[in-house]
């Protein structure tokens, strides 16, 4: 899944954010409520993670303003304001669930799962494809020229963002924050490992690469041609 987390407490985003990509799905992470609205009015999330007192734009109204504008993706309210009076009101704003700090993460996982099971009320993206390569984002399952491919969480959250890239070139950094949350080089070749080891199970058994870098720039996953 491709989740948002708007939590402008460090220590909490950080370990939420990791949890999340431990699991495989793919977690952005912004710190106020306007980066988040914005945010959420062009990019699409399966889920999204809010806590009430963001700066800029708190939470009720961030929801609030979504759902006014036609954006039917589940919210999840993660907060410390927890009395009954609370709960209702950012259910009644539009929240789909509620969650008080603090938390175990199994629960907020729990949850989450929950929420991306819903049936969509729009016509969102429940599977991704790219010339022969299908990923279902539902079951979690990757073919291609329908056989199954047997990817590791961290290999399926790689290939998520780059399928969703519709063939743009998504830079190491880029990677390196969409993946594996981690907005700095710490000098490592964890990107360039993953790649390679995705590179051998998508396209190497079928003779037709997919998987592309892109000198002294990226990588992108495209059609032939």
């Amino acid at each position: 899944m491709r989740l948002l987390l708007i939590e402008d407490d460090t220590k909490t985003a950080n370990f939420v954010s990791r949890g999340l990509s431990e699991e495989g799905h793919v977690c952005d992470v912004l710190g106020n409520g306007q980066d988040g609205l914005f945010q959420m009015l062009r990019e699409q999330y399966d889920v999204v993670i809010v806590d009430r007192m963001v700066p800029d734009l708190d939470g009720l109204s961030l929801v609030k303003a979504l759902r006014s504008a036609g954006n039917r993706t589940p919210v999840l309210f993660l907060t410390a304001v927890g009395g009954i009076d609370d709960r209702v009101e950012g259910l009644e704003a539009g929240g789909d669930d509620y969650l008080v700090k603090p938390f175990a993460f199994a629960e907020l996982l729990a949850r989450v799962n929950a929420l991306s099971r819903r049936p969509p009320a729009t016509t969102e993206r429940t599977s991704l494809q790219v010339a022969d390569l299908s990923m279902d984002l539902i079951r979690r399952r990757v073919t291609r020229g329908g056989r199954i491919l047997d990817l590791q969480p961290r290999e399926f959250a790689l290939l998520e963002v780059l399928m969703r890239a519709d063939g743009r070139v998504l830079t190491r950094t880029m990677l390196l924050d969409r993946v594996w949350g981690i907005n700095f080089d710490p000098g490592t070749s964890v990107v360039e490992s993953h790649v390679s080891r995705l590179r051998a199970k998508i396209d190497k058994p079928f003779g037709t690469a997919l998987l592309h870098t892109i000198r002294n720039t990226g990588y992108a996953l495209h059609a032939p041609g």
